[in-house]
């Protein structure tokens, strides 16, 4: 059995050496592991921007990754503790965004300002329980290459957004947009899509 399978498989274990890694009650790890763990399991591409006042809530034990030239703007939280995060080339993570894994960002993608993207969801259903003891449910949230989306708009846990598609300013995506779209409102609802035979976007009904 490897060290992780133990780890795994040993409750009190688990719970000392999530300890070790991030204060009890709280996101941001110690810093002993942003300095000196999360480095070496970590990838950052060449060109990368992260800025100061970016908080990190990122560990070792879930992937995170951001490829060349992609940049990460200020009083933004990226936090890879339930599930991967994954930013593509040439991506920028705009000012104030909240990014919640498991999520996956394309390449050449645009995200605007005070956008929330949680791939996490909190478990509600016993109501004997208090909502912070049930746990968490995850689905990964895929925004494709080449998407665009607006400030203040909020992406749900296991939507994909497909390739080179608009989402306007203050949409709330709960499900599926197709590849080559424009997308509006709470919930959210396509408005145009491109027309390969037209070569041209075109209003949807």
């Amino acid at each position: 059995m490897s060290f992780s399978e133990k780890i795994k498989s040993s409750p009190k274990l688990k719970k000392f050496i999530h300890w070790l890694l991030i204060p009890t009650n709280q996101a941001r790890p110690r810093l002993w592991v942003k300095l000196f763990l999360n480095p070496f399991y970590h990838k950052k591409g060449k060109g990368v921007i992260i800025r100061r006042w970016v908080r990190m809530d990122v560990v070792p034990f879930n992937p995170f990754s951001i490829g060349n030239n992609s940049v990460i703007e200020d009083f933004s939280t990226v936090n890879n503790g339930v599930g991967e995060v994954q930013i593509g080339e040439n991506s920028l993570v705009g000012l104030g965004n909240v990014i919640i894994g498991p999520v996956k960002i394309g390449n050449n993608v645009i995200l605007a300002q005070h956008i929330v993207a949680s791939g996490l969801n909190h478990n509600y259903t016993d109501i004997h329980q208090p909502i912070h003891k049930q746990g968490v449910t995850v689905a990964p949230i895929v925004i494709e290459d080449d998407c665009w989306i607006g400030a203040n708009a909020v992406i749900t846990a296991g939507v994909t957004i497909g390739k080179h598609s608009v989402v306007a300013a203050g949409a709330v995506v709960t499900k599926n947009i197709p590849p080559y779209s424009v997308a509006v409102g709470n919930p959210s609802r396509v408005i145009k899509t491109y027309d390969e035979v037209q070569k041209e976007w075109i209003k949807t009904s």
